[in-house]
């Protein structure tokens, strides 16, 4: 079961392309997925709670500055970025604001592993994404609302409502679960990477078959946007960590944090409050963000073993 789970997370870039294919050719085998998205997204984040302690949260008061700059540059480069390249590229309305919300959601779940892959420092990843999801109730529909309410009609406080119940409460339920039934969770654990990554997979695919006309006339464009943000989002994160004189594991962390988001939030967000075609941005980014960790996290690996390299000198 751990080498089928192991199998299952590594290609899970491969899954989604899959169904993500599947969903184009035939939208009628996924369109079922639509109503069940917020449930996934609640299944997955009650998952990353299942993976807390109250323990954890003290890391909060033990390092409030670094974690201080990893939501701030969280809530500030992606959210920018995404208004830059929205005006850049001219998105109409409906693809605007799916691109924006990606930008305003939290860091996702997959940071932390990519993080660990790139000898980033793990601990301050895992409490940036902590953070970020427990503002994301508070700061995501206010930034939508800020830079996409003159596109579009946005209710900041069902947003906020929405978010507290598919982020916040299965992540909470999630922690008291671990917390109080630790043997259970233990049991459990081995096969939540499993879960999540079918979730997340059904969920794309659900995404892309909802809006396939759509994303056959614009797919192109928005890839190249997602693209560009998500490479925005880690060039701009390092720079960030770097002004602020951030160790480089802690750099590296900073910046696959601020790069990699909770599309799968964004996603759901659009379904719920928009139009399939603005959750199309949000399944893309959840493809393409997790195919880029990866090759930075190589990057970074190939980097390393460059410098340990150590050249004799001559003796003379």
């Amino acid at each position: 079961m751990k080498k089928f789970c192991k199998l299952m997370v590594d290609n899970m870039a491969v899954l989604v392309l899959l169904i993500a294919v599947l969903a184009i050719a035939y939208p009628p085998s996924l369109t079922w997925v639509g109503p069940w998205v917020s449930i996934m997204l609640g299944i997955v984040m009650f998952g990353m709670g299942m993976t807390l302690k109250f323990d954890d949260f003290r890391m909060l008061a033990k390092r409030p500055w670094e974690i201080f700059l990893g939501a701030l540059a969280q809530f500030t480069i992606m959210p920018a970025a995404a208004y830059l390249l929205v005006k850049v590229f001219n998105l109409p309305p409906e693809l605007a604001i799916g691109v924006v919300l990606v930008g305003t959601c939290p860091g996702g779940t997959a940071s932390n592993v990519i993080a660990y892959l790139a000898k980033g420092d793990v601990a301050l990843s895992v409490a940036m994404t902590m953070t970020t999801t427990l503002l994301a109730p508070i700061v995501t529909p206010t930034i939508t609302w800020l830079l996409a309410g003159a596109w579009v009609d946005i209710s900041l406080t069902k947003m906020m409502i929405s978010i507290a119940q598919m982020v916040l409460a299965p992540v909470i339920l999630g922690l008291l679960m671990n917390e109080f039934c630790g043997g259970f969770v233990k049991k459990v654990t081995p096969v939540l990477p499993l879960v999540s990554v079918v979730t997340i997979v059904l969920l794309v695919g659900g995404v892309v078959a909802l809006s396939a006309s759509k994303l056959l006339t614009h797919g192109l464009l928005i890839a190249g946007v997602v693209v560009c943000h998500n490479a925005l989002g880690l060039i701009c994160g390092y720079a960030f960590g770097k002004l602020f004189r951030l160790t480089e594991p802690k750099v590296r962390s900073l910046s696959i944090e601020v790069g990699m988001q909770n599309s799968g939030l964004a996603a759901s967000l659009a379904l719920m409050y928009f139009s399939p075609a603005a959750a199309i941005p949000g399944a893309i980014f959840s493809v393409w963000h997790n195919i880029s960790g990866s090759i930075v996290a190589n990057y970074y690996n190939r980097k390393d073993a460059a410098n340990e390299e150590v050249v004799p000198a001559k003796t003379v």
